[in-house]
C-alpha cells in the first residue's frame, strides 16, 4: 500500500485543489478547529452526529461565521431519512420509533416519515415507556457507528456507543447501517447530489470512519490532523487504513483567499 503524502505549502494545496470539484467535509474535529472554507469548489458537509438536523448544523455554522445552507449538509439523520423515503421507499402508513434525540425527529418530519419512541435528550428512559405499536415498521436501521465525538478538551459518546447495547440487547444485527463508513450513505450523497467520484474528495479526522468511507467508495481521500487521528497512526508501519493525503489543519487552505 502506497504512503500517504503530506500537504505542506500554497503551491501543495493549490495542486490538491485542483483535482476535484466536490469535496465532502466531515465536521467534528475539521470544521470546528478551522473553519475556512476553499474558495470555487462545491463543499458538501458530512457528519456522523446524528443529535443534530441540517437546520441546527445552518446556526451553528453561522455562529463560526461558515456560509453553509441546509441543502449542502448530509448528516446520519437526514442520510437515514432520505434512505428510507427515496430507497427503501417507506410506507406511508407505518412509522419509525426512535432510540436518540431531535435531530433525527426532525429529519425524518422534513420527508413526511412518521415517528414515535425517544426523541429527546432531556427524557429519561423507562421500561414502562415502551408500548408495542402495531404501526411501528420492523426495521433495524443504525444511523452512525461514531464511538465517540471530540468536543473542547474532551471525548463525548458517539452514536455507535449508544446502539452497542441495543445491538446486544437484540442479538441481531442492524439491517442497514446509514453513517460513515457505510456504502449506503455515500450512494445516498452521490444519487442526489449527481457527483462524479472521481472528481470528489473526502476530507476527515477520523481514520475508520472519514478516510475508511472514501476509501469504500472510490474517493479521494485527506486526513486533517485536528480530531481523532494523530500523523503516527498512518507513519506506522501496516497501517490498516492510509489516506491518501494529510495536512495539519483545514484551516491551511485559507492561506489560498
Amino acid at each position: 500500500m502506497s504512503k500517504s503524502i503530506k500537504l505542506c505549502n500554497i503551491s501543495e494545496y493549490e495542486s490538491f485543489i485542483d483535482k476535484f470539484d466536490t469535496f465532502l467535509l466531515d465536521c467534528d474535529g475539521v470544521l470546528w478547529k478551522g473553519g475556512d472554507t476553499v474558495p470555487g469548489k462545491k463543499l458538501l458537509f458530512v457528519t456522523n452526529n446524528s443529535s443534530r438536523s441540517r437546520a441546527d448544523y445552518v446556526e451553528k455554522f453561522k455562529k463560526l461565521d461558515i456560509e453553509a445552507y441546509e441543502d449542502e449538509i448530509f448528516s446520519s439523520s437526514y442520510a437515514s431519512a432520505y434512505y428510507l423515503k427515496n430507497v427503501l421507499k417507506f410506507p406511508k402508513e407505518k412509522k419509525i420509533y426512535i432510540i436518540g434525540e431531535s435531530g433525527i425527529a426532525d429529519e425524518l418530519a422534513s420527508e413526511g416519515i412518521r415517528h414515535c419512541g425517544l426523541s429527546d435528550s432531556d427524557q429519561q428512559f423507562k421500561p414502562e415507556d415502551i408500548v408495542p405499536d402495531p404501526e411501528v415498521f420492523r426495521l433495524f436501521i443504525y444511523s452512525a457507528t461514531s464511538e465517540c465525538i471530540p468536543s473542547s478538551g474532551f471525548i463525548s459518546p458517539g452514536a455507535g456507543a449508544i446502539a452497542a447495547p441495543l445491538i446486544t440487547a437484540l442479538n441481531k444485527k442492524p439491517d442497514g447501517i446509514m453513517g460513515k463508513p457505510n456504502k449506503p450513505m455515500m450512494d445516498c450523497i452521490a444519487q442526489k447530489f449527481k457527483l462524479n467520484l472521481e472528481r470528489t474528495c473526502m476530507i476527515g479526522d477520523r481514520l475508520e470512519t472519514d478516510i475508511q468511507f472514501g476509501n469504500n467508495n472510490g474517493v479521494t481521500t485527506l486526513l486533517v490532523l485536528t480530531g481523532i487521528a494523530a500523523e503516527k497512526d498512518i507513519l506506522v508501519d501496516n497501517a490498516p487504513i492510509i489516506p491518501d493525503y494529510y495536512i495539519s489543519s483545514f484551516g491551511d487552505f485559507a492561506k489560498l483567499c
